[in-house]
């Protein structure tokens, strides 16, 4: 496995993977069984969005008033819709959030592990091989499953068009390098049972301590 950098007491755990590779799913595993504080990149995203947030004015300005709501939030479905097939303008809006998104996650990062709650991090975003995180994890899991797979998670979970799902899966990195990137590999193509057994199998913790999926059922998780 490769190392970056010396194991902190907290261990913090890239999580990362395609669309519809069911992302959340493991984070959601993760955070009831596994003793984890989980980071969402998207989430931080959304919330630095917000009116008065770090990233609201500049994409404001960037965007104009026409991507507001009434009451003066930003229209996520409006602003998605002008950068979805323009490459000029997503990489606008990514200029202006990707840095706040990873200044908050670094400071989220540095309070979880000062407060000692937890057993171990988990951060989550499609672009953390691409967003220069890798020196701040301790591992890196890619999280896969088969493109058929993916493509009907899209179209059951979001509504997504199978056209729309591959443009998608197209413009992220393909599976030779995620898996040349990322220390480890997690099949979500298989169910909750096979899901539970190999994060069971990858957590270098004390089993006996983590709960069991038999003690709380069979979970109902989301698949991202």
């Amino acid at each position: 496995m490769r190392q970056n950098k010396k194991s902190a007491a907290i261990p913090v755990i890239g999580i990362t993977g395609g669309v519809g590779s069911g992302k959340s799913a493991v984070l959601a595993m993760l955070e009831k069984y596994f003793d984890t504080a989980v980071i969402q990149a998207d989430q931080v995203a959304r919330e630095l969005m917000q009116p008065g947030k770090a990233s609201y004015v500049r994409i404001v300005d960037c965007f104009g008033k026409d991507i507001l709501e009434k009451d003066g939030s930003i229209d996520r479905n409006k602003l998605s819709g002008i950068v979805f097939q323009d490459a000029e303008r997503l990489e606008q809006l990514n200029s202006i959030t990707h840095p706040e998104v990873k200044k908050e996650i670094l400071s989220r990062i540095a309070r979880i592990k000062s407060e000692g709650r937890v057993r171990r991090i988990a951060v989550e975003a499609a672009l953390l091989i691409e967003g220069g995180y890798r020196e701040y994890l301790d591992e890196l899991w890619y999280i896969y499953a088969d493109d058929a797979t993916r493509i009907a998670r899209l179209k059951e979970g979001r509504g997504y068009s199978e056209e729309k799902s591959r443009s998608i899966m197209e413009n992220q990195l393909g599976e030779a390098e995620f898996r040349t990137e990322c220390d480890s590999v997690i099949d979500n193509s298989r169910g909750y049972e096979s899901l539970f057994a190999q994060l069971k199998r990858k957590i270098d913790g004390r089993p006996e301590q983590e709960k069991s999926l038999g003690s709380g059922g069979s979970p109902n998780l989301p698949q991202k």
